[in-house]
């Protein structure tokens, strides 16, 4: 029970990666706040799960790429939780679909980097109103910050990129409050995000060349996770942790 007593922020922890590590961060102790934009019932299930298991957290809908929206999720998380918030974990993020730069307009470039970064952004600046010494921020960014991504994904690489900057920025700033500011960056992870964006052919090749010779599983992400936010890792601040089984070494 490394995170007794903490309060925990994830953002976009209804599923996936997200769910993995709200239900990792509650068995550790944590009170969490499950934050989801659309999907009610994928936040239930991981709320469900959490208790099942004995531990405590609610859901929270907002729209992490809004300001309005941010305020009222790290309110709520104060307002049942006791009014500090010890972690943050920006998981929200995503690739939305596949696009050649020819293909890209505005509105595709500020609807994925808002998901992205500006989301990162957003919450790391709200959570400083609960946040003091002793607080953890862990960034999910992606191995795409380190080598451009796959076909079509420019622009998700691009806010998980800003995302690795913001981490070193913001432990630098954040570092003299005691409060640390890590990333983790995921390679292939066995999900729905690879079950929607990435050809299975990719998946087969990654499989073959891989060090390991498999994808990763979304417990293994949350286990690191937790080791950030946790005091285990207290001289532990501005890092980029790579996850990937060994395709990419940074």
């Amino acid at each position: 029970m490394i995170l007794k007593g903490k309060v925990a922020v994830v953002t976009g922890g209804s599923r996936d990666i997200g769910r993995a590590i709200s239900i990792k961060l509650a068995s550790e102790g944590a009170k969490v706040c499950i934050n989801y934009c659309h999907d009610k019932a994928k936040a239930e299930e991981t709320l469900e799960a959490i208790r099942q298991a004995g531990g405590e957290a609610i859901i929270c809908k907002a729209d992490v790429t809004r300001a309005d929206d941010v305020k009222a999720l790290f309110a709520a998380a104060a307002e049942a939780f006791g009014g500090s918030i010890d972690i943050l974990v920006n998981n929200a993020g995503g690739i939305v679909g596949r696009k050649r730069i020819e293909e890209q307009d505005e509105n595709w470039y500020n609807t994925v980097l808002d998901l992205n970064f500006k989301s990162c952004w957003l919450c790391t600046r709200e959570v400083l109103t609960y946040m003091g010494k002793g607080g953890a921020i862990v960034n999910i960014s992606s191995q795409a910050a380190r080598d451009g991504g796959g076909p079509g994904s420019s622009i998700y690489a691009c806010g998980k990129a800003a995302m690795l900057c913001h981490t070193r920025a913001m432990a630098k700033e954040l570092g003299p409050q005691g409060i640390r500011v890590n990333a983790v960056c995921p390679g292939m992870i066995d999900t729905y995000f690879h079950d929607t964006f990435t050809a299975p052919a990719s998946r087969e090749a990654l499989h073959r060349s891989a060090p390991l010779r498999r994808e990763g599983e979304a417990s293994e992400v949350a286990g690191l996770v937790c080791f950030l936010a946790s005091g285990e890792s207290g001289y532990v601040t501005g890092t980029g942790v790579d996850i990937n089984g060994g395709c990419l070494f940074s």
